[in-house]
């Protein structure tokens, strides 16, 4: 999979420098959400245009890769602050446990999971942003479903430039517009998220069970998922 430019060799890997979030890890993952919409919501990405990432970044986004893949380790979980908050089209999770219980859950849904692709299209200092394809077979209806969509990786302050990069807001955006977390449709995403740990026996959840105490907050409401819900336009 190519996921770096080859036509320049000579391109830094340096992340932009750009700041988009308090540099106090203290903080818990809801403070770590960036807003955004997109003016068409085509999220393809083009692998020969990525932004050239360190090792240290690289290595990040390929676990998170591997975890989209159903490729769940404890170590790939723990890319994860115990505070962080995963937030998609199905699932709002605001701690490491809930969070787990979700990419171990996968195989229950899906009999198959491959990534086709990915474009890095901000590498700013606490931000890493790609455009992703992913491929899901469904294992109840025999049915293959292609999605294309952006994530956004909000970076742990305290461990930037570590060796082992962890994520603070995980969030993953396959249409326009950005999640109004309001709702019915928040409702439901935080009921799935709180209630399917209750239903794995998966041995490896138990390294987790301490995060269910991990600091968080009440998921802020924006009303709408455009740029009134505090979500400009950027054509990532």
């Amino acid at each position: 999979m190519a996921t770096t430019s080859t036509t320049d060799n000579t391109t830094s890997n340096a992340d932009s420098g750009k700041v988009n979030f308090s540099t106090d890890s203290s903080l818990p993952g809801e403070q770590f959400e960036v807003r955004q919409t997109h003016p068409t919501g085509d999220y393809t990405p083009d692998p020969l245009k990525s932004l050239p990432l360190s090792p240290q970044r690289q290595a990040l986004v390929e676990d998170i890769i591997a975890l989209y893949e159903m490729k769940p380790t404890v170590t790939r979980i723990k890319r994860y602050t115990p505070d962080c908050v995963y937030n998609d089209q199905f699932v709002y999770a605001n701690d490491r446990y809930k969070m787990a219980a979700q990419w171990y859950a996968l195989p229950k849904l899906f009999a198959g999971a491959k990534s086709h692709g990915y474009q890095v299209v901000t590498n700013d200092r606490d931000l890493i942003q790609f455009r992703h394809q992913e491929e899901w077979t469904f294992k109840v209806i025999p049915k293959t479903a292609v999605v294309n969509a952006i994530v956004s990786l909000s970076l742990d302050p305290a461990t930037i430039d570590s060796d082992f990069i962890q994520v603070k807001y995980h969030k993953d955006q396959a249409n326009e517009k950005d999640y109004s977390n309001s709702g019915i449709g928040a409702i439901i995403k935080k009921f799935q998220a709180d209630n399917v740990p209750k239903l794995m026996s998966t041995p490896e959840l138990k390294e987790f069970e301490a995060d269910k105490d991990a600091g968080k907050e009440k998921r802020a409401k924006h009303g709408s998922g455009g740029e009134d819900g505090n979500a400009p336009v950027k054509n990532l």
